[in-house]
Formats: structure tokens, C-alpha cells, sequence
């Protein structure tokens, strides 16, 4: 992320990352996410335009359909949001040898 990004842009562009490589519509993830699909897409594209903001509720349940963990919707740190990912698909032996090489 640039210097100038703020915190809500973050989000934004996060969610649009994340729902774009899942291949899922604006609706669908709404619709996936518990959202009525009436406004689901609505709902969804005012979230990634920032025009509102996401409760911390729903924000966990769009990461939950978008098999992501919450923080990657937040962190600044492009490197640590990649990290994030790739994170929550590794084994607990994998998980503990790298936290052994970090941790000191």
C-alpha cells in the first residue's frame, strides 16, 4: 500500500482483491455472507467503494466466505497480508517450524 492509503481504503481494496481471486460476483459473496440478495451487491460494492464501512461482524463473515483471515482486511503491510494468506493454508508443523525461526 502507498503512503497515502488510509485504513478504510485498505479494507477496500483488500475485499475486492480477495473476492476477485475467489471469482465470485458482488452479489454472490453478499448472498454467501448472509447479506439479502436483494441488496446484497449494493452492500457489497459501498464496501468496496468505502462508502461504508463494514461492522467488524460482517467483515468476519465476508472473510470467512472468502476463506481469508480478518486481519488481511486491515494490515497495511502488503507483505504481511500476502503472509496471511498463504498462513491459513499450512500445516501446524509448517506453522510451528517458521514461529521457531521468528521467535527468539
Amino acid at each position: 500500500m502507498s503512503e497515502s492509503t488510509n485504513h478504510p481504503q485498505i479494507f477496500c481494496l483488500r475485499l475486492k482483491s480477495a473476492r476477485e481471486a475467489k471469482g465470485l460476483s458482488q452479489k454472490k459473496l453478499g448472498i454467501l455472507a448472509g447479506i439479502d440478495e436483494f441488496v446484497a451487491s449494493t452492500r457489497i460494492n459501498r464496501y468496496e467503494k468505502g462508502v461504508h464501512q463494514a461492522s467488524i461482524e460482517v467483515a468476519q463473515q465476508l472473510a470467512d466466505v472468502l476463506n481469508v483471515p480478518l486481519a488481511y482486511f486491515y494490515t497495511e503491510d502488503d507483505e504481511l497480508a500476502n503472509l496471511l494468506l498463504h498462513w491459513k493454508q499450512l500445516d501446524q508443523q509448517t506453522k510451528d517450524a517458521i514461529l521457531k525461526l521468528i521467535v527468539r
